[in-house]
């Protein structure tokens, strides 16, 4: 490889140790600082300490290091779909989308401009022939889940310096070379949050509409805060503490009845309704060539998730995915990323689920009495 190289220097520990391998293989390297949200008056965006950070680990390598801000390009293309999303009632990812748009979009086409023809970052990923994506070494830290809308000719130009490495090894190199992040706490979260209260973030940009809580049978249990507030297989802040009911299970959320601004609840956290083992999708983003259909494969339904044996078949534009097990809290606006060993093929958004047969009330006292009677 020849010619200067961008890294995304993000003020993290990654994409610094990202730098220092590009140097230390002989290639000229430049980083490259992005903004994407602005600071607020709560002083929740860590942006400016971030950009103070890059600086030092740029002056400590001897690169030029360049500043620029699209926190317009990401209001436009990754925060308005985060509020459409949750408006619908879904749950986004804005991570998978930032990567696709700003990061290797509108960034790495900022980089071209400057003469810089290939992209690094700090990600854990892994790159095969042509811009295939691959798993990072470390399982614990493999990111390829969140590049997995990238498209191909975009991967063809990125490097992952980091990807075959475990974080503990980043972290020793690090500090070796004396870089001053080498012991920085990783972010975490949806990098606009930050560690602010959620709820009170969302309702700045989107009314909450209170609706009724209900059980699968339609059994009114209360009110809720606003629908976009909640998601599938969360346990706490329904608040339906008192109540329980006879099992004393906790409440769960199984569904959001968006027409008419209802969450459905049930209780217990192995409730058929909280399990799926087919789901829906969007029309797919192959990585590469699109694989033959029907396809046997494994799926993440989510980032921290085991793999799960899959069938998938096409349906108009979209995706039929059949699990082999249930899966737990699969939830529309997710992304399905699919894997055939250490590729990643691809990734396509989750539109609905179909649930686990639930038992109704009437149905689960049956069950009941019937366990209970003696045999005859």
């Amino acid at each position: 490889m020849t010619g200067p190289v961008a890294v995304g220097l993000s003020g993290g520990v990654d994409s610094a140790v990202a730098a220092l391998t590009l140097l230390r293989a002989g290639l000229t390297v430049e980083g490259l600082h992005m903004t994407n949200w602005e600071e607020d008056e709560e002083g929740y965006c860590t942006a400016a300490r971030d950009y103070q950070d890059a600086r030092l680990v740029a002056r400590e390598l001897g690169i030029p290091l360049h500043r620029v801000n699209f926190s317009a390009e990401y209001r436009d293309r990754v925060f308005a779909h985060f509020l459409a999303e949750y408006r619908a009632g879904r749950t986004p990812n804005p991570d998978v989308l930032c990567n696709r748009e700003v990061k290797f979009g509108v960034c790495l086409a900022y980089a071209r401009r400057l003469g810089l023809h290939r992209l690094a970052t700090g990600h854990y990923a892994g790159l095969g022939p042509g811009g295939e994506l691959l798993r990072g070494a470390d399982p614990a830290k493999d990111q390829s889940y969140f590049l997995a809308q990238v498209p191909t000719p975009a991967l063809a130009a990125a490097l992952f310096p980091v990807g075959g490495l475990p974080k503990a090894e980043v972290r020793r190199l690090a500090r070796e070379a004396g870089l001053p992040v080498h012991d920085k706490r990783d972010s975490t979260g949806i990098c606009f949050i930050g560690e602010r209260p959620f709820r009170d973030f969302l309702a700045t940009f989107l009314p909450a509409q209170p609706g009724r809580i209900e059980t699968l049978d339609g059994d009114d249990l209360g009110g809720h805060a606003g629908l976009m507030y909640y998601t599938v297989g969360q346990r706490r802040g329904i608040e339906l503490g008192g109540r329980r009911g006879a099992e004393e299970a906790a409440w769960y959320v199984a569904a959001k009845d968006v027409a008419r601004n209802v969450l459905k609840v049930v209780q217990g956290h192995d409730h058929p309704a909280l399990y799926a083992r087919v789901l829906t999708t969007s029309a797919p983003h192959w990585i590469g060539l699109p694989p033959a259909l029907p396809l046997d494969c494994s799926v993440k339904v989510r980032y921290r998730q085991d793999d799960i044996e899959a069938h998938v078949t096409a349906a108009g534009d979209g995706l039929v995915v059949e699990l082999a097990e249930p899966t737990y809290a699969v939830t529309p606006g997710q992304y399905a990323v699919f894997y055939v060993g250490e590729r990643c093929l691809g990734s396509a958004v989750i539109t609905a689920t179909v649930p686990q047969p639930a038992l109704s009330a009437a149905s689960r006292r049956n069950e009941a009495q019937a366990a209970d009677a003696p045999a005859v």
